[in-house]
């Protein structure tokens, strides 16, 4: 936890194009901790999804209950570390391999955006990668703030001298190298512990990365990213939001009301426990009033009761009344938000919903009502392998997360010096030498 300590999150390496790999995805949710295996092998260019250099194929896939996890923060250590490594076990026994590093998503942590501009001389006539690592570099000093850590450091587009707007200066003409960076930081407290109870597995984190923005990777047609839109990941205890502009990454938000808020209030209003009121939302929830609502009738056992006695009848216009106000909250909620974010000057923009709180029957049609745009549900795409119970939008930031290392080089990447190997101060051996002293 290094790097945490000095304000900045793990960055990966960036990987070669030309080469193949395997990658370990882990999304620590509120409700559900997913892990994924899967090997990367470069492929050709394709029409809809251009900027994937890697075609990805699942080999092991390993999920549970979250447990000790509220709003995507660690309030239990145990019982945190003990779901990740249910999952990450099932993952490595269906993939048939180790896992030694994970690539890790983040919703917690009041995640917000800043912008900083940065100029620096070009050395010689022509912009080198030097120029861009030095340009990065200088744009990424201003973003530090105490309490605070840097997700990600991102270069929205590049000038040379009055030249704006260039995406990739190399080999350009030109006397003063500038750049506009997008810098996402969450609180440090979040992330420290999070990169705690994967550590206390004996894993390495590679990278920590914003969720909603994996959700839009695995999500989002280049075209919508090309056009500007905005993914918005309902979550059980987080609602987290990426705006997509030029291609690019330009903005992120969230607050701590999702899907286990809905659950909540149907726990209070009905009365029924925790799990009948997941499993009303899940069969009966509607996010929209129908015709038919004051005469369909769903079967409640009040809390406390006898399981034999015969439960009780209630309309499904009551559970309606009940879901509907939240999610009308957390939906204006996001619209405030958006209008304050760069997706405001973008009339046409799509709005793509993720997350498993976005499965609620008539929810993009309410979304599209208040956000006043057109509003679809996203789901992984071109994740080869992926089996039938993830490829809904449940699993879109764990799925984006496979997609990551082919994007990591856009990303101000300082060289780590306990970078994981398999022999060295934080290798194989060295975990097995800490695992017996803990565990003797």
């Amino acid at each position: 936890m290094t790097s945490a300590a000095h304000g900045l999150t793990p960055k990966m390496k960036p990987v070669s194009p030309r080469r193949s790999f395997d990658v370990c995805a882990l999304d620590i949710g509120t409700s559900k901790i997913a892990c994924v295996i899967a090997r990367l092998r470069p492929c050709a260019a394709r029409e809809v999804l251009r900027r994937r250099t890697h075609a990805i194929e699942v080999r092991g896939i390993g999920h549970t209950l979250a447990r000790g996890i509220k709003s995507g923060t660690v309030v239990n250590l145990g019982e945190a570390e003990r779901a990740v490594r249910q999952a990450v076990d099932a993952a490595e026994r269906m993939a048939g391999l180790h896992v030694e590093s994970v690539v890790l998503s983040v919703s917690a942590g009041r995640m917000a955006s800043e912008r900083f501009a940065a100029t620096v001389p070009v050395h010689g006539s022509m912009a080198s990668d030097r120029d861009i690592e030095r340009v990065l570099a200088a744009g990424s000093q201003h973003s530090v703030r105490n309490g605070r850590v840097v997700l990600h450091s991102l270069p929205i587009g590049y000038a040379l001298d009055e030249s704006r707007g260039i995406r990739d200066p190399r080999g350009m003409l030109g006397r003063r190298l500038g750049v506009d960076m997008h810098v996402v930081t969450v609180e440090a407290a979040a992330v420290r512990n999070l990169m705690l109870a994967v550590e206390r597995c004996h894993l390495a984190v590679e990278a920590m990365v914003a969720a909603p923005y994996m959700a839009g990777l695995a999500g989002l047609a280049d075209d919508e990213a090309d056009l500007g839109a905005a993914v918005v990941d309902l979550g059980a205890g987080t609602t987290t939001i990426a705006v997509f502009a030029g291609g690019r990454f330009v903005h992120a938000d969230g607050f701590a009301l999702g899907g286990a808020h809905v659950t909540m209030d149907l726990a209070r209003g009905l009365p029924a426990t925790i799990a009948d009121a997941e499993r009303i939302k899940t069969l009966h929830g509607h996010a929209i009033v129908g015709s038919t609502d004051d005469r369909d009738m769903i079967p409640v056992t009040p809390v406390g009761e006898d399981e034999r006695e015969p439960p009780h009848l209630l309309s499904r216009a009551k559970v309606v009344g009940i879901i509907k106000p939240r999610v009308e909250e957390i939906l204006e909620m996001v619209r405030d938000r958006l209008a304050a974010s760069p997706f405001a000057a973008e009339p046409g923009g799509r709005v793509v919903l993720t997350g498993g709180s976005s499965q609620l029957t008539g929810l993009p049609e309410l979304a599209s009502r208040i956000l006043g745009r057109p509003v679809r549900i996203g789901r992984p795409l071109g994740i080869g392998g992926l089996p039938d119970s993830a490829k809904g939008p449940a699993f879109a930031a764990t799925a984006g997360l496979l997609i990551y290392p082919q994007l990591a080089n856009l990303e101000q990447f300082e060289a780590r010096r306990l970078r994981p190997a398999m022999t060295g101060t934080d290798g194989y051996f060295s975990r097995v030498g800490r695992w017996l002293r803990e565990s003797f």
